[in-house]
Formats: structure tokens, sequence, C-alpha cells
């Protein structure tokens, strides 16, 4: 018999036959990062990987949105006080570590907008089926921050060089059908369409060769894990860097505002 699952406070954890679903649980603020949810996610990958109930795994949010990214307040607090940021840095690599060494298939049910952090989570997912009213992008740089903690990894494996550097450079959104199209995501469909889609996805999954498609999966993530050993590194150093300087300050303070950022280091003309 299956061990009982664990209880968090950001995170809502459902086992249903050999599906395991992690649902990030705060639908009152678009699912964004606190403190706490990156703790817990920092946490949940890894017992997802020792659950013995589960084969497949879902990752989703509650509500409206996927994952709206970082909590507006988490990020003023860590602007205020950079060496806060640093720990959440190390947890980033902490979660796409436990990621990318989980040998179930982990599917992504891209329910609603995907921002930032909440755009890496979905990426890292093996596969993304994403409903048609969701959009997705990584705008580090519109908060005067380095897209150090997974996107300057993921976006070119899955998109290519020169259309990732394009939407992490600008920070663009992007729609869920125009993701499909490039092949950021797997599938863009209809919201009323989306569960039966995982559902079905999840079913042909559970009905195949267990060790034949996690041994399959390990193969695949094997050179991005190898390229995750020194990108993530130097790109959690860009990033703490980053979040010293008066364009991150700037960029909070904007957005705290509802105002566009006037970034000290951009050469007015």
């Amino acid at each position: 018999m299956a061990k009982q699952l664990p209880q968090y406070e950001t995170l809502a954890l459902t086992r249903e036959g050999r599906r395991l679903t992690i649902t990030m649980n705060m639908p009152e603020s678009m699912n964004a990062v606190n403190a706490l949810m990156h703790e817990e996610l920092a946490e949940v990958f890894t017992v997802a990987a020792m659950d013995e109930g589960s084969d497949v795994i879902v990752l989703t949010g509650a509500g409206k949105a996927f994952s709206a990214g970082g909590n507006l307040d988490h990020l003023a607090n860590n602007a205020a006080n950079p060496h806060l940021f640093e720990k959440d840095l190390q947890q980033a690599k902490r979660i796409l570590g436990a990621i990318l060494d989980l040998e179930k298939p982990l599917i992504c049910r891209m329910n609603g907008h995907a921002v930032g952090l909440g755009a890496t989570l979905a990426l890292f997912c093996d596969i993304i089926y994403a409903s048609e009213k969701a959009k997705i992008g990584d705008p580090h740089v519109a908060l005067g921050l380095v897209a150090g903690d997974g996107g300057a990894l993921i976006w070119p494996q899955r998109i290519g060089l020169t259309l990732a550097k394009e939407f992490l450079l600008t920070g663009e959104l992007l729609s869920a059908q125009r993701a499909a199209e490039i092949g950021l995501v797997n599938k863009c469909l209809p919201a009323e369409e989306l569960d039966a889609a995982v559902d079905a996805l999840c079913e042909k999954l559970l009905n195949g060769a267990q060790n034949a498609i996690r041994w399959t999966k390990v193969l695949t993530n094997m050179e991005l894990k190898r390229m995750a050993s020194s990108v993530l590194e130097a790109g959690i150093a860009y990033e703490a860097v980053s979040v010293r300087t008066p364009d991150h300050q700037e960029g909070v303070k904007a957005l705290q505002e509802k105002r566009a950022p006037v970034f000290p280091s951009s050469r007015k003309s």
C-alpha cells in the first residue's frame, strides 16, 4: 500500500490511480511563488520521485493561472535584502535538479499564465499541454534581472538559440497558440478540452512499459543535466549580481507602482 502523501501549505498533492498531481495551490495570488512555496517546491519533486504509489506526475496550478512567477512582496523583500535572494537561487537549483533527476514522466497541465519561474517550471516538464487562454514568458529582464534560474538553459533547448534570445532578451509573453507553433509547448487546446487531453496522455503513459519509459527519459535528460551543471551555476551567479543593481530596484518599484520602468542603465536619447 502506498504511503500517505505529505501535506503542504502552498501545494496540494493528490493521487488518482498511479497518477500523482502536484497543484500550486495559491489561486488568490495566481500561484505567484512566495518564500514558502519556493521552499516547498524545493522538496516536492524529490517526494514525487520516491512515491511508490505513482508512475506519472502532473504539475498544474489552482484557479486561473499556472503560476504568475515571483510574488511581488517576496521580490521587494529580496531587492531590499539581496542576501536573502541567494537562498532563493540555491533553492531554484534544487528544484530544477530534482525535476531533472525525476525518472517518472512529468506532465505540465498549463491551465493559465506561466510567467518567470512559472514558465521555467512548465518548460522543465517533459510534455506541456496548455490552455489556449494561457500565456508564457520569462520577463526577468523587465525587472532588471538576469534570467539565470533556468530560463537561459531551457528556452534554447526547446526552440533553438535564435528564438530563445529574442524572447529572453525582450521578456515578451507568448500566447499558448504561438508557443505551440514554435515548439515551446507540445499542444495548445481549448480550455474545456485540456483535462481530457491530459487524462488521455497520462493513461497512455501509465499503460506503457514503465522501465522503458523512465530510462528513455533518463537518456534524453543526460545532455540537459550536463549543461545544467555549468549553465545554472553561472546563471545563479549572474542573477545574484543583478539583484543588487539599481536597475532591479527600479524594476521592482515600477511593478509596485504599476508603471513602465525607467532603468538607470538605459541610454535615453
